[in-house]
Parts: structure tokens; C-alpha cells; sequence
């Protein structure tokens, strides 16, 4: 189904837009993406194995929420510039804002081994929130740009790959650097060891940035959806819930999984780091997959809506399995429904976002919107750590925070179902006729 059929009226903006079959480049670029969000997410995540760390936090002087407050500083700044990020990369390309901001969080990440202050600990997450905060947008904004509807599944699943296997290899990286050195040293290698991305982006990606002849037109086009008209969506509404929903289990895996796994089943770090990575390795394959085979089912005749709703709504279901994990007694059922649940996430992963950031959202506003949608994201992983630290100081125990997970799971596949409706999505004007 062509994306004129699937939003009315997205067609009178941008006739070139449409994109083109991708070719090797574009899939070797996209494939560069998603190491780029790779290496984001290790830095993002490896806070959380040095904050299951006794002398870590004995250095620190942490308490349980104080180790949530610690975990969710990153999103603060995160979430304040999502927005900006988004408008920015829509007028200004990806190549430049994306460079100067890796280079701004690599850099942090590294400083954040050489605090020696709670106080230095939070301001190095916010720098690397800040940074880290054009990721989404910019990798988005290309993906749109460059693949077709029938190959977006597929292009957000590789990318996808980048995302949950950071944190897959975060955690028995991070954990491995620890034993073998220590925290401040684990904080110093992966900071700087992410630089080398930097040459093959530098030499492979050519610079979008417009022209200044061109930069008139550029921000007309992007300025086509307002920022009211994109608030004023009733399906922008129902994206930004259902990514809280799915990221607030994400997130909670991301952040306190760890110590879960420590704490609460007797792991040894080793361990933690392994099953760790089973669970995000898991989703990220089953990611890939699942978008792979939602574009077939698409370029068989198959409505792109129904198609990855239907995906999307399983995977929240599938996800659910974590309340077995919390309630079982066997240490072997809850590593395989920890496993498992995170897993099934995947079948929502990459249709969720096609869908979401893609199918429905017209050209000119992907960057805007997927910054709006991505404040929603942040917001699940500043009340993520925040809410199950307290959850876990006043119940003592894990099952708690995992009941409010499942409650958030089943919201966002009531979302999915009953917001996400493409005569709902926003509207793009009209194209005034040439002078």
C-alpha cells in the first residue's frame, strides 16, 4: 500500500521525497547507524553493572534509591532535547549534529571514571544524556529518507540491532573490564574505545548539511507539519504512550537487571554480564525477524498497519511473561522467563517504530516527531529506575516493580489497538501553488 493511501494528504508536500529503492551504500551507512547506536547504549548501560558493584556504591555511598536517581540522571537531559535534536537534524541533515555530539558523550563517558563526587557522577550522565540525545532523530530521519515502506520493517530491524545488542554487550563488557581492572577503568576504555567509529562515518557518509541557497526550502518543508498540528494528533497521543509502555520495561532491564539478577538470584557477576546478554541479544534478533517478516506479509498486499499492530500487540503480550519470572520460586524458570519475556518484546521492536516514527508520520516531520516521541521514551527511563528503586526499598523484593511492568505492558497494547489509526495521524497542508 503506498504511503499516500495510508495518510490522507501526505502526498501534497513533497513529490521528490518519496524514497528510492535502497542500494549497498544505504544498507552499509544504515549497518554504520547501528553500530553508532551500539556504541551509545554501552555507554548509556554500563553504569548500571558498576552500580551492582559493592565498592562502587560503597564509594559513592548509594542507597537503593539513591541507585535509581543515578540510573535515571542520563534521561533528564535525554528528554529535554529530544525535541530540539529532532528540529534540528530536520533542517540541518545528520552527518554534522550527529559527529560534534559523539564525540561530545564518548568524551563524557570517559570523564565519568575520573569523578570522585556523587555530584561529578550526575553531571557526567546529563552530558552524556545531552549528547546521546540526537541519536534517535537523526538515525531515523535517514532511515526515512532512504528506504521504502516495504523495506522499513527490515531497515528498523537491522538498526535495532545496534540498540538492544548495547546493552547485550554493555553488561559483560563492562562487567569483564570491572573484574579484570576496575570501575574507573571500565568507565575510561569504553568512552574512548567508541572514537574509532568516528573514521568510517567521517569517510563513508556524505555531508547533508544544505546549502545555504537551499536552506529556505529545507526549512520550509520541514516547517509543513507544525508543532501544533503534530500535538493535536490523536495517533502522535497514542505513539507517545505506547513507547512509555514498551521502554519502561526496556529500561528497567537496562538499569536494574543487574542487580536483580546479583541480588535477588544469587548470580556472580560473570554470570549477570552472560544472561544479561541472552536477553538482549534475544530481543534484538527476534526484532530483526519479526520486521523482516512483517515487510514480506506487506509486499505480499498485506495493510502495513494491520500488519505490524499485529505484531506489536503480540509482542506486549509475549512481554507479560515477565510475572511468571517474578513469582517463580526455580532459579532455572526465572533466568528463562527473564529471557524469555524480554525476547518476545522483540515481535513489537522494529514494526512499533516503523510504525510509529514511518509508516504514519509524514516525511517532513519525522525528525520533529520522533523527537516528541522520543521525550515519552526518556520519560520511561527517568520514572523506570526511579519508580522500581522505590518499589524496591518499600517491598524488599523485585516481584513488585515486575507487577507494575505487566501493568504497563497491557496498556500498551490497548494503546496499540485502539489509538494507533492512520485518520488520526497529522495532516500536512495543501502545497501552495508556484508564483
Amino acid at each position: 500500500m503506498a504511503m499516500s493511501n495510508i495518510v490522507e494528504g501526505q502526498t501534497s508536500i513533497e513529490t521528490p521525497a518519496k524514497p528510492v529503492r535502497a542500494s549497498p551504500s544505504n544498507w552499509a551507512i544504515l549497518a554504520l547507524l547501528a553500530i553508532g547506536a551500539l556504541i551509545a547504549f554501552v555507554d548509556r548501560t554500563s553504569i548500571s553493572s558498576a552500580l551492582a558493584v559493592p565498592s562502587f556504591k560503597a564509594h559513592f555511598q548509594l542507597t537503593d534509591v539513591d541507585r535509581g536517581w543515578v540510573n535515571s540522571a542520563f534521561f533528564w537531559s535525554y528528554a529535554l532535547l529530544q525535541i530540539p535534536m529532532g528540529w534540528i537534524v530536520d533542517r540541518y541533515g545528520v552527518k554534522t549534529p550527529y559527529t560534534i555530539c559523539f564525540i561530545l558523550w564518548c568524551a563524557a563517558s570517559a570523564a565519568t571514571g575520573l569523578v570522585t563526587t556523587l555530584a561529578g557522577l550526575i553531571i557526567m550522565r546529563l552530558i552524556v544524556g545531552a549528547a546521546e540525545a540526537v541519536v534517535v532523530p537523526a538515525s531515523y530521519r535517514w532511515i526515512r529518507n532512504n528506504f521504502k515502506e516495504g523495506q522499513s520493517g527490515t531497515a528498523v530491524g537491522l538498526y535495532m540491532l545496534g540498540n538492544k545488542f548495547g546493552p547485550a554487550i554493555g553488561a559483560p563488557v563492562a562487567a569483564w573490564l570491572i573484574l579484570a581492572f576496575d570501575w574507573r577503568a571500565m568507565f575510561v576504555i569504553t568512552g574512548l574505545a567508541g572514537a574509532i567509529w568516528l573514521l568510517p562515518w567521517m569517510l563513508m557518509v556524505k555531508n547533508d548539511l544544505p546549502k545555504a541557497g537551499d536552506m529556505v526550502e529545507v526549512k520550509r518543508k520541514a516547517s509543513a507539519v507544525s508543532f501544533g498540528t503534530i500535538m493535536a494528533s490523536p495517533l502522535v497521543w497514542g505513539t507517545l504512550i505506547v513507547n512509555f509502555c514498551y521502554n519502561y520495561f526496556t529500561f528497567y532491564c537496562m538499569t536494574w537487571m543487574p542487580a536483580y539478577l546479583v541480588e535477588q538470584r544469587g548470580l556472580s557477576l560473570e554470570k549477570m554480564g552472560l544472561y544479561s546478554f541472552f536477553s538482549f541479544a534475544g530481543i534484538a534478533i527476534v526484532a530483526l525477524v519479526a520486521g523482516w517478516s512483517a515487510d514480506r506479509l506487506i509486499a505480499r498486499g498485506g495493510d502495513p498497519v494491520f500488519v505490524r499492530k499485529a505484531f506489536v500487540i503480540s509482542g506486549f503480550v509475549l512481554a507479560c511473561t515477565v510475572l511468571l519470572g517474578a513469582q517463580t520460586q526455580s532459579l532455572q524458570w526465572a533466568l528463562f522467563w527473564n529471557v524469555a519475556s524480554l525476547s518476545g518484546l522483540g515481535l513489537a521492536t522494529a514494526n512499533n517504530l516503523a510504525l510509529c516514527r514511518l509508516t504514519l508520520i509524514p516525511a517532513p516531520a519525522v525528525g520533529l516527531v520522533t523527537g516528541v516521541q522520543q521525550v515519552a521514551t526518556s520519560l520511561a527511563g527517568i520514572v523506570a529506575p526511579i519508580l522500581s528503586g522505590w518499589l524496591l526499598h518499600v517491598s524488599g523484593g523485585y516481584a513488585l516493580p515486575m507487577q507494575v511492568i505487566f501493568v504497563f505492558l497491557v496498556i500498551g497494547a490497548l494503546t496499540t489497538w485502539l489509538l494507533l489509526r492512520p485518520q488520526w495521524a497529522p495532516k500536512i497542508p495543501e502545497a501552495a501553488p508556484a508564483a
